[in-house]
C-alpha cells in the first residue's frame, strides 16, 4: 500500500466518499493535526461533511463545523474552540456519558473514519499508541472505510490496541508533535483540597482521575502512600512523579488508561514502562470491570455543588462549558466497587471569594450529577460524606465545607428550602 501526503490522502479519500457523508475524527493526544492542515489547505474538502468524534475541551482546538461553511459536527463536548459553530446551530451536542458515547459510535451512520496511528510493525500492524480510548469503536465496523495518519511521533506502547496496516483504505504520514498539555502552577486552594483528598485514600487502593487541577493536586499528596494502583480515563503528567516515588508496584497493568494527555516525557515514558496498559472505553469505563476493583477511589471535580447534592460539571452562567465525560460512569463504578467511594472535589468559592460553589440549589439544567449519585464532596474546607444521609444530614455537612462567609446564608436558605418541601 503506497503512503500519500495527508493532502494526497485526504483527496483521494472524499472523493471516495457520498457528497453529504459522516465522517468520524479522532481527538485527544492523537488528533491528526496533519489532516486539520490539509483540510485548511483544500477547504471544500469539507463541503458536505458532518465530522463527530470525542474531542476534549482546553486539549482538541480543531472547530471541524468551523473548516467551511456547509460542515456540521457532533460532540458530546462543547468547549471554547466549538462556542461559534454552536451557537450557530453548526455543531450539535450529544449529552452524554463516556459509556454511552461508545454505545453511539458503535451504532451511529458513518461514512469513513480517520485514525493517528503509530508506524508498522514487523507484522505490520500499528498502534492506537496513547490514545485507545474510542477508535476501536469505528475500526471493528469493517465496511466503514478507514484513512489511516501515520505520525512517527506516536509512541506504541506494548500493551495497546494494534490493527492491521491492512485495515485502512488509504495511508498517509506526517510527523507532528503530540498535542502537548503542561501542568500549570495551582492556587494554594487546591494543595489543601490535594491534602484533604489523600486522607481519605490507603496504600494499596486503585485510583481514578478526572483531568484538571484536582488530579494534580491530589497526586502531589499521594508520595507517600504504597501498592497504589490507577484504573483511569485519563493520565497526564503529574503521575510522572507519582511513579518516581514508589507509590506504584513495577508490575505489569498497575496503570490502566485509555489515554495520556500531557508532555513529551509523559509520552516517552509510557512508551517504555511495563506498568502502563491502554484499553477503550468498553473496557475503562465499563460497569463490570469497575465493580471488580476492590476500593475504587474515583476521584473528579465539579463547577458546584447544591445543599441536596446535586452537581454541576458543565455549565458557566447557564453556558454550556463542557460534558458529562466519564465522571458518572466512574461514580457509579465506585459506588459499586467493594470498599470504594466517589469523590467530588471543588474550591469552596471563585471569584476571589465573592462567589459559594456551595449554592442552596442548582439551576433546573444544570445537573450532570444527580444527588443519588453523590458520595463524598471534598474543598479545602473539609470533607462532607453524604452516602446514606438524611437530606437534612447532607445539608448541613456541605455548610460545614463552604467558605465561611457564606455558611449563615446557605443556612437561611436551606430552612426556607426546607419549609416549602
Amino acid at each position: 500500500m503506497s503512503v500519500l501526503t495527508p493532502l494526497e490522502a485526504l483527496t483521494e479519500f472524499r472523493a471516495r466518499l457520498p457528497q453529504k457523508a459522516r465522517l468520524y475524527v479522532a481527538g485527544c493526544s492523537a488528533e491528526p493535526l496533519a489532516m486539520v492542515d490539509a483540510f485548511r489547505q483544500a477547504p471544500d474538502l469539507a463541503a458536505g461533511l458532518t465530522f463527530f468524534g470525542i474531542w476534549i475541551p482546553g486539549i482538541n482546538q480543531t472547530d471541524w463545523a468551523g473548516l467551511h461553511p456547509d460542515a456540521r459536527a457532533e460532540s458530546i463536548f462543547i468547549g471554547p474552540d466549538l462556542r461559534h459553530s454552536f451557537s450557530e446551530g453548526r455543531t450539535a451536542f450529544l449529552p452524554l456519558s463516556y459509556t454511552q458515547a461508545w454505545r453511539w459510535l458503535v451504532q451511529t451512520p458513518a461514512d469513513g473514519a480517520i485514525v493517528m496511528v503509530s508506524p508498522p510493525d514487523s507484522r505490520g500492524t500499528v498502534s492506537l499508541g496513547i490514545s485507545a480510548d474510542f477508535s476501536t469503536a469505528l475500526l471493528d465496523r469493517e465496511a466503514i472505510p478507514a484513512l489511516a495518519l501515520i505520525n512517527p511521533a506516536l509512541p506504541a506502547p506494548e500493551h495497546a490496541p494494534r490493527v492491521s496496516l491492512d485495515r485502512f483504505t488509504l495511508v498517509a504520514q506526517e510527523t507532528t508533535q503530540l498535542v502537548q498539555s503542561p501542568s500549570t502552577d495551582l492556587p494554594d486552594t487546591f494543595a489543601e483540597i490535594g491534602l484533604q483528598i489523600a486522607s481519605l485514600v490507603e496504600s494499596g487502593d486503585t485510583l481514578q482521575f478526572g483531568l484538571g487541577n484536582v488530579q494534580q493536586a491530589v497526586l502531589g499528596a499521594l508520595t507517600q502512600h504504597r501498592d497504589l494502583r490507577i484504573h483511569s480515563g485519563m493520565i497526564t503528567d503529574p503521575l510522572l512523579d507519582l511513579l518516581e516515588s514508589g507509590c506504584v508496584p513495577e508490575v505489569p497493568d498497575s496503570v490502566v488508561t485509555g489515554v495520556a494527555i500531557g508532555t513529551d516525557p509523559l509520552y516517552a515514558r509510557v512508551a517504555q514502562d511495563p506498568r502502563f496498559r491502554f484499553s477503550p472505553v468498553a473496557h475503562t469505563h465499563a460497569l463490570t470491570t469497575l465493580a471488580a476493583i476492590p476500593r475504587l477511589r474515583a476521584i473528579n471535580s465539579a463547577i458546584e455543588v447544591d445543599l441536596f447534592g446535586q452537581a454541576n460539571a458543565e455549565f458557566i452562567n447557564g453556558q454550556q462549558v463542557s460534558g458529562a465525560g466519564g465522571l458518572v460512569d466512574f461514580m457509579r463504578g465506585a459506588a459499586a466497587s467493594d470498599g470504594g467511594r466517589a469523590i467530588t472535589a471543588l474550591a469552596a468559592s471563585a471569584r476571589g471569594g465573592k462567589i459559594s460553589r456551595i449554592v442552596p440549589r442548582l439551576a433546573p439544567d444544570a445537573t450532570s450529577i444527580a444527588r443519588a449519585d453523590m458520595d463524598t464532596v471534598v474543598t479545602e474546607f473539609g470533607i462532607a460524606e453524604l452516602r446514606n444521609r438524611t437530606i437534612d444530614q447532607r445539608a448541613e455537612a456541605l455548610i460545614a465545607i463552604a467558605a465561611p462567609q457564606f455558611r449563615n446564608q446557605l443556612s437561611d436558605k436551606w430552612d426556607a428550602c426546607r419549609r416549602a418541601m
